[in-house]
């Protein structure tokens, strides 16, 4: 398939974006990658293909939009079904990647925004509990899914490792501006090797973003953030 036909709309910090490209990078599908500068503007084609949200990522196939980076995944799993396979084929394995994956979307990543953004030393401590909390949890899923292999998928990268993977850069430029170990060889041994392995692999070393890199840009965000909140 010709590139032009295949876009992402993204921004390279994005972690949503990161699990559109490492789908299309593990079927092999060429694509062009246009980058979205959304503190500066948002692109009339970006309002022109996600109207409703108004959000990275899209995928452009030919001139028909998908968003949301969980369904662009599984679009992509389904469209390009000659490559490896993402989701799961086992029905109860596939239900299982995606409860996890919501539950990394709607609970356990937003508790690492709250521990950049927590206002006072308790604060940070209970954000930090919780994300623990949810390590520890993921750490008994990777057990269960991988059933000893090296990812969640199994024998190569699936569903729950890209919608986990992608948040890796942020938990590092956690890690580094707090100055905490989240992942680590006592309380996830498991989890941390397959950082390692989810990191290096082809299909995700070239779009991980630098830490040093994304960790500048966390700082911006967060004095952007503290400075447009309402004073208590």
């Amino acid at each position: 398939m010709a590139k032009s036909d295949v876009k992402v709309l993204g921004s390279w910090p994005s972690q949503y974006v990161m699990r559109a490209r490492i789908a299309l990078n593990i079927k092999s599908v060429s694509y062009e990658f246009l980058e979205e500068k959304l503190w500066e503007s948002k692109s009339e084609l970006l309002l022109k293909s996600n109207p409703v949200h108004k959000k990275i990522p899209v995928l452009i196939h030919g001139d028909k939009p998908i968003c949301e980076s969980l369904i662009i995944v599984q679009y992509i799993d389904e469209v390009w079904s000659s490559g490896p396979s993402i989701l799961p084929s086992d029905p109860h394995e596939r239900a299982t990647a995606r409860f996890w994956a919501a539950y990394l979307d709607e609970k356990w990543f937003p508790s690492i925004r709250s521990i950049g953004m927590a206002q006072g030393e308790d604060a940070r401590k209970t954000a930090i509990a919780q994300v623990e909390e949810g390590l520890v949890l993921l750490e008994e899923a990777f057990g269960n899914c991988s059933k000893g292999k090296p990812f969640f998928g199994g024998d190569q990268i699936g569903y729950l490792d890209i919608a986990f993977g992608c948040f890796l850069a942020w938990l590092r430029v956690t890690e580094k501006i707090s100055g905490i170990k989240l992942l680590s060889e006592a309380n996830t041994p498991a989890l941390l090797n397959w950082a390692d392995r989810f990191c290096s692999d082809a299909a995700v070393k070239d779009v991980m973003p630098d830490t040093e890199k994304l960790a500048e840009f966390g700082k911006m965000v967060i004095a952007k953030m503290r400075g447009a909140a309402p004073p208590k």
